[in-house]
């Protein structure tokens, strides 16, 4: 069982409420078990942090990066982020809101590729 924050649960519930355009499209790709059969989430507790998307079956984690996340101090937050869901066994992908909007087909095949198989090899 994965480290979970209860405290996290209103914000999960408000970013669900409100999410990008670019999370929403790439959310219509992905849920009700869409790719290979496998449920994703939106907006998961996972620790004390909260991610865009998360496959347990593949441990997998999905983020769709907007433009904040280019700065140098976000950068190091996602950095650190990504070391401790790594920490714990999960694979993390990034895509941009950009990738996500234009390139959709590219992104749904990447996330494909990388839910079977070893997914504990490469940190984020």
């Amino acid at each position: 069982m994965l480290p979970y924050n209860k405290n996290l649960k209103p914000s999960s519930r408000q970013l669900r409420s409100n999410m990008t355009d670019a999370e929403r499209h790439l959310w219509s790709k992905i849920r009700r078990k869409q790719l290979k059969g496998y449920q994703f989430y939106r907006q998961k507790p996972i620790g004390d942090y909260i991610v865009d998307f998360f496959c347990p079956k593949a441990k997998l984690v999905i983020e769709v990066d907007g433009g904040q996340h280019f700065s140098d101090e976000t950068r190091e937050y996602d950095r650190m982020r990504g070391e401790y869901l790594h920490s714990l066994g999960l694979r993390v992908l990034r895509f941009t809101n950009s990738d996500v909007l234009t390139r959709i087909e590219a992104v749904v095949e990447s996330i494909n590729e990388n839910m079977g198989g070893n997914l504990g090899g490469n940190p984020p």
